[in-house]
C-alpha cells in the first residue's frame, strides 16, 4: 500500500502567501531648480497679490574732460526697471478613509505623510522650472552648428532642424560661461556659475575626446572624475546631473520629431522669489458625520521671476542615447 503524505495539497489550507509589511517608496529624484532663487523682496511695504522688484540703472559713462571755466550740464538718472512676481496659491489634498487605516497591511499614515511632503517638493520644483526654461538667452545646436540668441525663441537661434546627432558639446559648455561673464553675471560658487545637466546630455559631453573636448585633460589630470561617471567642475561652471532637466519632442516648427533636452546655466540673482506662506503640510479637520475621512495635504503661496535675464543662459541639445 502506498504511503500517504501530508503535504503542502493535502494541507493547502495551512500554507499561506506572505507579504512583507516594509513598503518601499518610488525613486525620487532630489528637487534641484528652487535653490536658484536667491534673490528675495529686502523691505517689501505690504502683503499683496504681487510684488514689484526694482533696479536702478548706472549712468553712461562720462569721458569727456571738464572745462576749467565751464559748469558742466547735468545729466537725469535712467527711471529704474521694474520686475513683477505674482504670487499664486498651491496645493494638494488626499483624502485617506478610516476602512483603509483599519484594513490596510502596512501603516499607511506614516506613508502618506512622506508622499504629501515629497509631492509638495517635487510639484514646486516643476513650476520653478517652467519659469527658467522660458529664459530669452538660448544657446542651440542645429544641423552641428552652435548659435547663440538673446532675447531669442525656441525655433530662432537656427533655422535648420535639430538632428538626433546634435549632441551637447564643450563647445555650447564654453559659450555659455563666455556669455554670462561677457554679461556681467555674478557667479554662484567662487569663479563659477550653477549648470543643471540630464544625465543623458551629460553622456554626450563625456563621451567627446580631443584636446578641446572634457574627456582627454580628465584622462590625465582628473581621472577621479571619470571612475564617478561625474562632470565636476569644467570650463567655468560647476554641474548638477539631474533627471528632471525638461526635455520633450515639443520643439514645434521644423523640429517636432527630435527629443529636445534643456541645460541650464545661471548666476546669482537669475530668479527671483516671493513667499507669503511657505510650503508646509497641513492636517485637515476631520468634518464627516462619522470622522471617517481624515484629510492631510500640503499648501502654500509664492511666486518666481526671472530677475536678471543676462545671468541665465538655457542651453538645447538632443541626446545621442536618446532622440525620440
Amino acid at each position: 500500500m502506498a504511503n500517504a503524505y501530508t503535504d503542502t495539497t493535502a494541507m493547502s489550507n495551512a500554507v499561506q502567501t506572505a507579504y512583507d509589511k516594509f513598503f518601499e517608496f518610488a525613486l525620487r529624484a532630489q528637487p534641484l531648480f528652487r535653490q536658484v532663487a536667491d534673490k528675495r523682496p529686502a523691505q517689501q511695504t505690504a502683503p499683496g497679490g504681487s510684488v514689484v522688484l526694482e533696479r536702478y540703472q548706472d549712468l553712461a559713462v562720462a569721458t569727456t574732460p571738464l572745462t576749467e571755466t565751464t559748469d558742466p550740464d547735468s545729466v537725469a538718472m535712467g527711471n529704474p526697471t521694474t520686475v513683477t512676481i505674482t504670487l499664486n496659491e498651491y496645493g494638494n489634498p488626499v483624502l485617506r478613509t478610516r476602512k483603509l487605516y483599519l484594513f490596510s497591511l502596512t501603516d499607511v499614515d506614516p506613508a502618506i505623510a512622506n508622499i504629501v511632503a515629497f509631492n509638495a517638493a517635487d510639484s514646486i520644483d516643476s513650476v520653478v522650472q517652467t519659469v527658467l526654461r522660458s529664459g530669452t538667452n538660448v544657446i542651440q545646436r542645429k544641423a552641428g552648428t552652435v548659435t547663440y540668441v538673446t532675447n531669442g525663441t525656441v525655433s530662432t537661434p537656427v533655422g535648420t532642424t535639430m538632428a538626433a546627432t546634435d549632441g551637447y558639446t564643450s563647445t555650447m559648455a564654453r559659450l555659455a560661461v563666455v556669455k554670462l561673464r561677457a554679461n556681467k553675471a555674478v557667479p554662484r560658487k567662487g569663479s563659477m556659475y550653477w549648470a543643471a545637466i540630464h544625465p543623458e546630455v551629460s553622456y554626450d559631453l563625456r563621451s567627446e575626446t580631443g584636446a578641446a573636448a572634457w574627456r582627454d585633460p580628465h584622462n590625465y589630470s582628473a581621472a577621479g572624475n571619470i571612475w564617478a561617471g561625474e562632470i565636476g567642475a569644467y570650463e567655468g561652471a560647476f554641474y548638477i546631473e539631474s533627471p528632471r532637466c525638461y526635455n520633450a519632442v515639443d520643439a514645434g516648427t521644423g523640429d517636432n520629431t527630435v527629443r529636445r533636452f534643456r541645460t541650464y546655466y545661471a548666476g546669482q540673482q537669475a530668479l527671483a522669489e516671493a513667499v507669503a506662506d511657505e510650503f508646509h503640510t497641513v492636517a485637515g479637520p476631520i468634518t464627516d458625520k462619522l470622522m471617517r475621512f481624515r484629510p492631510l495635504g500640503w499648501y502654500g503661496v509664492a511666486g518666481w521671476a526671472r530677475y536678471r535675464e543676462e545671468a541665465l543662459i538655457r542651453a538645447e541639445s538632443t541626446s545621442t542615447i536618446n532622440s525620440s
